[in-house]
Parts: structure tokens; sequence; C-alpha cells
């Protein structure tokens, strides 16, 4: 059936009066074919043969492309349906998707006036949009990717990019959040049909487009690897059309991404892109496709480098790039011949930002020479084009940007540059690089005029060394006349610039001197005083400040107010004329503070300041469009309010402020004394809780150790008192021989010797733990209490040692030679015990005295002590050997000597008599 809006829409021709019989029979074959479109889909809708509807399907793709707008209003809910239903037969589904593709993209051989009107109708944006408007119609057409058939999967791939094209970030969406979406469409890639990749190539271009998200999966999706493969396949820069896709499907992986930068340089793919630059001597005949794709090429190494680009990763990425040779061969390709002038231009703009910042480039840069007879560095190669009027204007931009990258944060580079202007080095026989930048600054081309000044600004940034070792530069400006400095010859250019012919080359040219100045007397008090010596400068900036000019010199009066309001700002008063004081009532007599401020104000108001100040390249669409400079703009910005505040202060307020500065001072240094005395006292009190707890846990070791050897020393009294039990009811023993005896009388008196030698040295030592003790108490008083008990155990101990001594001189009193050898064996024994009490007093009192012995000494003097007990131990083994040989002799002699067991048992009885008694004795 025909709708009511499509009858009037065709019936138009009879409201506005073309009855005709042409109209006439437009209409009639408009309403036929409306009439077939609509049977053909009332077949799709109730055939039930599927070569019926495949039929159907391949008559609405013949008729799709030249009746779009009927055949989508009508079928594509049918060819939906067919590709949801029909999923086995891939012919019905390649009709579908061709007819489908047919209905969104318009056809690109119409003519461009019909193409026009169809741009306006939007017809594939409507519907794109109603196909898109189910979701689930773009998960399908990804799941039918997946089918291999290439009449299935190639039409597939075409509807998919034309439906991103026509409604590119909904598409996106829809396949992003799809279950595996892009890990299909990267399947594309590894297709063996080069119509099929290729035409993947571009699906994938217009699905990463300002899409992060769907750019990091592409990535993950191995996709640099097979991208770089392909490139390679094709022939890198001299391959076709299919190099180019590659390369721009890389730039849109990687351009303001930077998860996806860092993952292509860990993934080390700087590394092979070296291999494309590989240019050959042989440089004539270069193919416009072999200088858009090498021009791309450049394009994605200065995406890795961009200036905007983090820092850190910008580093890493010029770092690369020196250590596997890709700088060096781009610099091959700068100094080459024959080289296409875009190609050369975009190789030095590339350049640039390779060594921008990059101390190690920038050496490297420097080092560089032209292949010329004599060589020639390459920094003055450039310089000479930039200051030729006859080279084209974008590589003279290109070539000031390579230089003002040379000079970032390169104080060598810079230092080198200032010395090529000094009298000390100046090389006649040759040209250097400052000879050319004054040769520029002076020259009769204004464009020249604002690239040197702008080039020698930059070997003065934030440099004061520099910016006072270039006062020293004195110029010749004729025979006869003495030289004048540099700052001065500056200056007098820009009073007699109003006798230049043009007027926009006047400003051009101011411009660039003023800005050169400002950079150049800015945090340079010398500099601004040789500025202000010179009597005629500033009447000439209050004269050009003051002055009602048109438009153009606004600029010019704005940069006057700021080199005057520096000379203000950083001005010692070293000149008595030229004063800040003096200064600002010139200022508010001759031009009046407020109309100062507004001059000054004009320059951030200026169009081209703003885009300037937008990114470090200079890029302008003219070579009048020059007047900014993106790191002067950094420089406005940081003093137009720091020179406003000094002009509007009176003298009152800056004396106020000074005065409130300098207390402000002495209240900072005040409490910077007092943070270090509180951090000095905090580290003593961290110091002596640390010794306070090395203190206790040094008592409790010590109190440890005593009671050790309070325990062994009851265990040597209990020994000793068995020993003296079983001596004295030992039956009576013959005498020995009269050598014997003497021999054993002189041992007991050996040992007597050794026992007073003993006694002598734990007198002395007893004298040393005393004072020990009291340096200790004077120390410190936490050990106080510990030497105490110390104390009180030793002299416990020593009383024990009274007691020992009082039964040892019994025992001497004791005729019998084993009492002897026995009693021996006990001193022995006791002047062990004697002199393991002495070192280990000793030991514990000199730690009390130095409160800082670590754990470690007394573990070692403990295991001394137990290894001397194992020696003794043994000692008495010895003994009982000598006894038992005493025995034999007696009993050789014919003495009676009763047997161990028989001692034992007499000793065992006489214990339960012992026992008895003393039981007796308590009850």
């Amino acid at each position: 059936m025909i709708s009511e809006d499509h009858v009037t829409l065709k019936t138009g021709f009879f409201c506005v009066g073309h009855f005709n019989t042409v109209s006439v029979c437009l209409f009639v074959y408009s309403l036929s074919v409306y009439i077939q479109i609509q049977k053909l889909c009332d077949r799709v809708a109730s055939s039930t043969l599927l070569e019926d509807r495949r039929d159907v399907v391949r008559a609405l793709k013949s008729l799709s492309k030249k009746y779009r707008m009927e055949v989508g209003t009508m079928a594509m809910d049918h060819l939906v349906r067919i590709l949801q239903s029909d999923r086995t037969d891939t012919e019905i589904l390649g009709y579908a998707l061709d007819t489908l593709y047919n209905i969104v993209c318009s056809d690109e051989e119409e003519e461009p006036e019909e193409r026009e009107q169809k741009q306006e109708d939007d017809l594939g944006a409507q519907f794109t949009e109603k196909f898109i408007g189910d979701p689930d119609n773009i998960t399908l057409l990804l799941t039918l990717l997946e089918e291999f058939d290439f009449h299935v999967r190639w039409p597939g791939v075409k509807l998919l990019t034309a439906l991103l094209k026509s409604q590119c970030a909904p598409v996106q969406s829809i396949v992003l959040v799809s279950p595996m979406g892009v890990s299909r469409l990267m399947d594309l890639l590894a297709d063996s049909r080069e119509v099929i990749r290729n035409d993947g190539l571009l699906l994938l271009q217009q699905l990463t487009k300002g899409n992060t998200a769907i750019q990091k999966i592409v990535a993950f999706e191995n996709a640099f690897e097979r991208l770089l493969e392909i490139i390679t396949e094709e022939g890198s820069s001299d391959g076709g059309i299919v190099v180019e896709d590659c390369l721009l499907l890389l730039l849109n992986l990687l351009k303001n991404n930077s998860s996806n930068q860092n993952f292509f340089k860990e993934g080390s793919y700087i590394q092979k892109m070296k291999p494309w630059f590989e240019v050959g001597d042989d440089n004539s005949g270069w193919s416009a496709q072999k200088v858009t794709n090498l021009h791309l090429m450049l394009q994605l190494v200065r995406v890795m480098v961009s200036p905007v680009n983090a820092p850190g990763a910008t580093a890493s990425c010029q770092k690369a790039m020196f250590q596997c040779g890709l700088l060096q061969q781009l610099c091959t390709i700068l100094m080459a011949t024959g080289v296409p002038a875009d190609i050369l231009t975009e190789t030095i703009n590339t350049v640039s930002e390779v060594i921008r910042g990059s101390e190690v480039n920038q050496d490297y840069f420097a080092s560089v020479n032209a292949p010329s007879n004599p060589p020639r560095p390459a920094i003055v190669v450039l310089l000479m084009s930039m200051v030729n009027e006859r080279q084209p204007f974008v590589l003279r931009c290109a070539v000031l940007y390579c230089f003002q990258c040379f000079l970032y944060k390169n104080q060598k580079g810079q230092g080198e540059i200032v010395a090529t202007l000094l009298p000390s080095t100046i090389d006649a026989s040759s040209v250097s690089a400052g000879q050319l930048l004054c040769g520029g600054l002076f020259s009769a081309d204004s464009l020249s005029n604002w690239c040197a000044a702008v080039a020698l600004a930059h070997a003065l940034q934030d440099n004061l060394t520099q910016k006072e070792q270039l006062l020293r530069v004195q110029l010749a400006t004729s025979l006869g006349k003495p030289p004048v400095s540099l700052l001065q010859q500056c200056t007098n250019i820009l009073s007699q610039g109003d006798k230049l012919e043009r007027r926009g080359s006047r400003v051009q040219t101011k411009v660039g001197l003023l800005m050169l100045l400002c950079t150049w007397i800015s945090n340079c008090p010398i500099a601004v005083m040789h500025f202000l010596h010179n009597q005629d400068n500033v009447p000439f900036l209050t004269g050009q400040i003051s002055e009602n000019l048109g438009e153009d010199e606004r600029l010019v009066q704005g940069l006057c107010a700021l080199l005057l309001g520096i000379c203000i700002y950083y001005n010692d008063n070293s000149l008595e004329n030229y004063t800040k004081e003096k200064l600002k009532q010139l200022i508010e007599k001759r031009i009046g503070k407020e109309n100062f401020v507004e001059k000054l104000g004009f320059i951030t108001k200026h169009e081209l300041y703003s885009r300037a100040a937008q990114k470090p390249q200079p890029a302008f669409s003219a070579p009048e469009h020059m007047l900014f400079d993106h790191e002067f703009t950094k420089l406005i910005k940081e003093l137009e309010g720091m020179i406003t505040k000094a002009v509007l202060k009176s003298s009152e307020d800056e004396k106020k402020e000074e005065e409130v500065k300098k207390t402000l001072e002495q209240h900072d240094s005040i409490i910077t004394q007092y943070k270090e005395l509180i951090r000095e006292q905090d580290c003593q009190i961290t110091e002596l809780k640390e010794q306070v707890a090395s203190l206790s846990s040094q008592s409790e070791t010590l109190q440890n150790t005593v009671t050790q050897q309070f325990s062994q020393i009851q265990q040597h009294r209990d020994q000793y008192n068995i020993l003296k039990l079983k001596l004295g009811k030992d039956s009576h023993v013959n005498g020995l021989q009269p050598e014997e005896r003497s021999q054993l009388r002189e041992q007991l008196e050996e040992l007597q010797r050794q026992n007073q030698l003993l006694q002598t040295q734990l007198t002395d030592r007893d004298s040393l733990i005393t004072s020990l003790v009291r340096e200790c108490v004077c120390v410190s008083g936490v050990c106080l209490q510990e030497v105490e008990l110390l104390r009180a155990q030793l002299q416990s101990q020593s009383a024990e040692i009274t007691e020992l001594q009082r039964e040892k001189q019994e025992l001497l009193r004791a005729p019998d030679a084993t009492v002897r050898v026995f009693h021996s064996v006990l001193l022995l024994n006791e002047s062990f015990e004697k002199e393991v009490m002495e070192k280990e007093l000793a030991s514990a009192s000199s730690t009390a005295a130095v409160m800082q012995t670590e754990k470690s000494q007394l573990q070692q003097e403990l295991q001394e002590s137990k290894k001397e007990q194992d020696d003794l131990l043994m000692l008495l083994a010895d003994q009982d050997q000598k006894i038992l040989s005493l025995k034999h002799r007696l009993k050789g002699l014919g003495e009676t000597i009763e047997d161990e067991d028989d001692l034992d048992v007499r000793d065992q009885s006489d214990d339960d008599d012992d026992d008895d008694d003393e039981e007796e004795c308590d009850e």
C-alpha cells in the first residue's frame, strides 16, 4: 500500500504548477517502483522458501542504490530479520548486507551537486540512526563478521565502517559493551585476503577515533605488532596506500593516549621504526605516496616525544630514540640532498622535539656536521636558512623551532652560542651562529629581525651568566666611529624604527627587539643598569607609551610598558637618576599609573598572544602573524602582576612592605632556630630513651647472670660439703714415701701461693668495682639500684669465700696427704670460682659505667664461663685419676685401702646417721 505522506510527496508537482507530461511520467514511474518495492517486501515477509527470499533480497539490492529512501524506509526491518533468521545461507546474508550498505552509504560515484543534495537530506544518518536504534543489530553484525565466507565478511566490514562514519560515537559505545566486540574486529587484520584486511584497517580507523577506551583495547590486542608487520611487508615508506592506512591507525592509537604510548615504548616498538627512515643516496623522484608515508612516519615519531606529553614519558622516549639510532637517522635525512621541502620541514620539526630538553640528544645534535667542504655544524647551516628571506616561510619557522628546542634547558648550548659573539672567540675565517643571528637581527627583512631576536632571546632564557656575558658584545657600526654595545644597538634600531617603509614590518621588528630586551634585562640588575645608563632609553619608552597611536602600535606600547616595568622591578638603585622611586614618579607625571597599567594589560588581550601561548612550536598562517613567542608569553604571565603592584605602590607602602618583610624574615629566622633547637632536643630525648631501654635490658641480663652464678655457687658449696663429710669419716691412711710427701707438700705450697695471688687480684678488682659503681651513680641514676644489689650480692659472696677460707685452714691442719690432695682440688675450684666471679662482676660494673655494652659481650662471657667450668670438671677428673693412682701405690706398699663402692656405702650410711641426728636435734 502507498502511504498518504508518500503520495503527497510525489504529487508535489501539481501543487507548484509543474503539471506536464514529463512530471506525470516521472510520477508514474516512481509510483510503480514504490509498488514494486512494496511487493518485494511482502514477498520477503511471507515467503517460506529460502530460494524465494534470496531472489527477493537480490532484487532489493539492485534497487537500493538508486532508490535508497524507498528501500530503506520499507525494507530495512525485513533485511534485519533476514540476518537473524537465515544465518545458514551465506549468499542471502551477503545480499542483505550489501543492501543495507547501499542504504546507509551514499554512492561515491555520484555527481558533486547530487552528493551535496544527498548530504542535505542526510538520508544515511537517518537510516544509521534507525539501524542502531536497536543495539542488538550491531551485536548481530559483529557476530556475522566471524563468518569466514568472503561474501558475508566483506560487506559486513563495509556496512560497519559506513555506520561508524555516519554515527561514530553511538556505534562505538555499542561495540565497546558488546562481548568480545573489539577482539572480533581485530581478527580482520589477520585475514589472508588483502581486501578484507585493508577494509578492516579503515574500519579500525573509524572505530578508534576519539575513544580512549577502544584505543587501549585495540593496542592490547597486539595491534602494534600486527600493524608494524604489515608496514614492513608492504615496503615501509616505499609502500602504497595500505602503509598510509596503517600509519593513520597508529596515529589514532597513540595520539593523546599516554597508556598506549607507554605500551608502545615498553614493547620496544620504537626500535622497529628506525628502518623506515633509511633513505638512500639517490633521493630523486620521490613519489607522492612516499612523501605522504614518510610524513606520517615523522608525525608518529613526534607523537611519542610531543611537548604536551608527560615529561617523564617524553624523556624516556627521547632516550630510546637516541640509543637505537633513530635520532642519527633523522639527522642524516636532515643533511641529505634532494629531500622534498615538506619532508625536510617535517624532519626539522621532528628532530626539534626529539632533542628538546634532552641533554644527551642536544649534545649529539651540536656535534652533527653538514656534508660540505669545509664541514659546518648543522646548527649553522640551519640558521643560514632561517635568516634567508628567499627560503619558504614554513621552513624558516621549523628552523627557529629547532633552534629553540636545542637551547631549551641547555645552559651548555646557550653558553656556546653566546661565546660565538664574544670578542675573544670570534673566528673571522668561518661563519658562526652568533654572526648569523646578529646579521639577521640588523637585516632589512623584518621576519629575519624577528626570528633572530627570538633565537637570541632563547640563548638568554633563565641564564643569568649569559645575560651578563652578552653585555660584553661590541658592534662596529661604521668606519671612524667607536663600537657600540649590542644592547645599545637594539635600542637604536627601536628609536629609528619609524624610518622603515612598511608599517607592518616596523611593528614586527619592534616587537622582536622588545621581546629580546625584556628577556635580556629581566632578573638581571646589571643589564638593567646598563640599559638605564643610556640617557635616551627612558625618554624613548615614556614617549612611546604616552602617545596615542593606532591599533597596530598598541602592542608596541604594551611591550614598552613591560620593558619600563622590568627596569623598575629589577632596579638595584645603583643609578641615582633612575632609582625605583624616580622612575615611578616619571610614570605618574608623564603617563599616569592607570594609563600605564592599561597599556601593559593590552599585551595579554591580543589575539596572537593567546595562539602563541598554546604550544611551543611557532605555527603561523602568514609571516605578519609572527609576533609572539611561546616562552615570552610565560615571561609576560609571570611579570605582569608583579610589575603592576610595583608601579601602583607608593613609597610609604614599599617602606612598610620592606619593614614587614624584614620583620617576617626575623621571625622566620627565630622560628627556624627554635625548630632546630626542638629538633636537637627531640634527638637527645630519643637517644636518652634508647639508653634507658638499653640499660634496662642490661640490668635484666645482669640480674639473670647473678642469679645463675648464685645457683652455681650453691651447687659448688653442696659439692664441697659432701667432700668434707666423706673426708671426715674416712679411715686413717698410712703415710707415703718421704719423696712423695715432699712433692705433695710443694704442690700444696704452690697452690697456696696462687691462692694468695688470686686473693690480691680479687681485692684490686673489688676496689675497681667500687670506683666504677661510683662513676655509674654519677652518670645515671637508672642503674643505681641494680649496682647496689650487685654490691650486696658481692659482699655475700665475699663472706662465703671467707667462710670457705676458714674451712680450708681447718683442713690444712689435717696430716693426711689424701685430705691435702682434696684440699688442693678445692683450692683450684675456689680460685676458679673467684676468677669467674671477678670477671663477671667486673664486666657488670664496666657495663653499668659506660651504659652501652652490648648483649653479645655478656653472652660471650657466659660462654667463656661455661667453658672454664668444663675445664674445671676436666681438672677434677684428673685429680680423681691422681687419687686413684695414689691408692694403687699405697696398696703396692702394703697399705689397706677400701674400694670406692665401700666408701660410697659407708658414706651413705654416715649420711643416714647424720640425717637421723639432725632429726633428733630438730625434735
